[in-house]
């Protein structure tokens, strides 16, 4: 991902659907694209966008934010320029683990509504990304329907067939390949891990990329490659490891995680593939700061600010908070690894996603136990990967909830830079000014 503090150089224009506390937007804003129209539901997560210019240089620039529910969105008539990309994340509560599994019966399902709007503003590609819950083996099928719903988004589904009788159908129009190239899509869909492509987070995800049949873009050329491994992360904390000369931590620190580490098999052919690799980034890394927050720690949270919820620094959300509980099934974070995927529970992060794992044994968080504390919203912002400058509306749980919800930004903008380059690469981002 390009830095997001470097010259930003635009490249084409995109729609970006269920934006929640703005990631993915911010993401594909930073790859290049120019925002057409920004769709969030949530009161809260609006109101982000609406403190949040896409560009800090341009603070008086605002998304062209279309708050309310997308099936209200008339896209024909709202976006009148040629879409570049069209990206989104439908809500992944339906087929989220943590959720109640109801899937393609569930009301939160978004799906035909981006595939309404890809057929309302035929965008050259589409990037949409998703919990891996979707490869459950019971929504198997119905994730098999979407990509193939994804192929052929101009066959409307007839209001009184089924999913699984429009499935048949489009498997049967797919398999004769006669359909008019522009009203085709090719699809492909990924399984990833953010912590792969530098996010200091375990992100177990599914990333769908679709480009219009009529482009001929290849995009097995441009598949965004890991960059970081599990196993250069643990080499790198070896004794003398260089991990060690970025965290000056207490001897004793160092010698327990070193003593946790597993063995790594040096002479293992996909050992010493993953160990050209550079190291996962650790929660650790992100507190201290990496990227564009590379030299800027966040300020130590001290026992009495998580006793009196003090804020600490000049840094907005950076702010104690007292009553953390570690439990069987509610583990903390560890410094020393990713941290836990950020999830968005009914009342804030669930479970020990919030809950770091601390170097003093003996700090006290007030209401809960000793050793460990409640993350800082902004520490979690980090582990999301947003820039530092970026404001969260809401009280502390709405907050949590929209980091829960987004993207993580370097991720977002690994793949949105490469769908740019796969575009560029055709000639398709030189486009006409409006649409024909």
């Amino acid at each position: 991902m390009p830095d997001l503090r470097e010259e930003r150089q635009e490249v084409g224009t995109c729609v970006e659907l269920f934006a929640g506390g703005g990631g993915l937007a911010l993401a594909v804003h930073a790859a290049g694209f120019r925002p057409l129209l920004v769709n969030e539901l949530a009161l809260r997560a609006c109101q982000s966008l609406r403190d949040n210019p896409p560009d800090p240089d341009e603070p008086k620039k605002r998304w062209p934010l279309v708050p309310g529910d997308v099936s209200d969105i008339n896209f024909t008539e709202r976006v009148t320029e040629e879409v570049d990309v069209l990206a989104g994340g439908p809500p992944c509560q339906p087929f989220s683990l943590g959720g109640v599994h109801k899937g393609m019966e569930d009301k939160r399902n978004m799906f035909p509504e981006m595939f309404r709007a890809i057929r309302e503003m035929r965008p050259k590609a589409v990037i949409c990304e998703n919990v891996r819950g979707l490869l459950r083996p019971s929504f198997k099928p119905y994730f098999k329907y979407i990509l193939n719903e994804l192929r052929l988004p101009f066959v409307e589904r007839d209001p009184n067939a089924s999913w699984e009788d429009h499935n048949e159908l489009l498997e049967k129009l797919i398999a004769n390949e006669s359909f008019d190239p522009s009203e085709r899509y090719v699809v492909k869909d990924m399984q990833v891990n953010a912590a792969d492509y530098g996010v200091p987070q375990i992100r177990n995800r599914v990333i769908i990329v679709a480009f219009r049949a009529d482009l001929g873009v290849k995009w097995d050329d441009f598949v965004p490659k890991e960059t970081h491994s599990e196993e250069s992360m643990i080499h790198s904390m070896r004794d003398g490891g260089p991990y060690w000369d970025r965290h000056k931590v207490d001897p004793q620190v160092r010698e327990r995680v070193i003593a946790n580490l597993p063995e790594l098999d040096y002479e293992n052919e996909e050992v010493k593939e993953k160990l050209k690799l550079e190291p996962w980034r650790t929660l650790r890394d992100a507190i201290e700061g990496i990227d564009e927050n590379e030299g800027e720690p966040l300020p130590y949270v001290t026992e009495e600010a998580v006793k009196d919820k003090q804020k600490l620094g000049d840094i907005s959300d950076h702010v104690g908070w007292p009553g953390a509980r570690m439990y069987t099934g509610h583990t903390p974070n560890l410094l020393d690894r990713p941290a836990k995927t950020v999830k968005a529970g009914v009342h804030g992060v669930p479970g020990g996603e919030s809950v770091v794992q601390l170097d003093d044994v003996d700090f006290v968080n007030f209401g809960g136990g000793t050793g460990y504390r409640y993350m800082t919203v902004r520490e979690t912002a980090r582990v999301m990967t947003f820039p530092d400058r970026w404001i969260l509306d809401g009280p502390r749980g709405e907050k949590m909830r929209q980091l829960g919800n987004a993207v993580p930004v370097k991720l977002g903008a690994v793949f949105a830079k490469a769908v740019a380059d796969a575009l560029k690469s055709v000639g398709a981002l030189e486009y006409p000014e409006k649409r024909k």
